[in-house]
């Protein structure tokens, strides 16, 4: 999933969400990202949350990719969090 955040947040234009089904699986589509960014001659900023594997997130300048745990992603639900106000209002009624 591809959330528009630009013009919320200074951190980024774009957050991309992945779900992986286990620790091991977020791994891989990290090490697949990063290493398809870097061979397109891109850089990777930041990695954080690799080592424990439930929610990684991968810092690619104007975007920004999260890779969680499915019960990760329910925990933080980042998709409700940045959706635009009336969504949110939608959704919790």
């Amino acid at each position: 999933m591809e959330i528009d955040v630009a013009g919320k947040t200074i951190i980024a234009d774009t957050f991309v969400i992945v779900t992986g089904r286990s620790k091991v699986q977020t791994r891989a589509i990290a090490d697949g990202i990063t290493e398809n960014i870097k061979a397109a001659g891109m850089r990777v900023g930041r990695l954080e949350g690799y080592s424990e594997g439930t929610w990684i997130l991968i810092d690619l300048g104007d975007i920004v990719v999260h890779v969680f745990t499915p019960e990760q992603r329910a925990f933080y639900n980042l998709e409700r969090l940045w959706a635009p106000a009336s969504e949110r209002q939608a959704q919790s009624s």
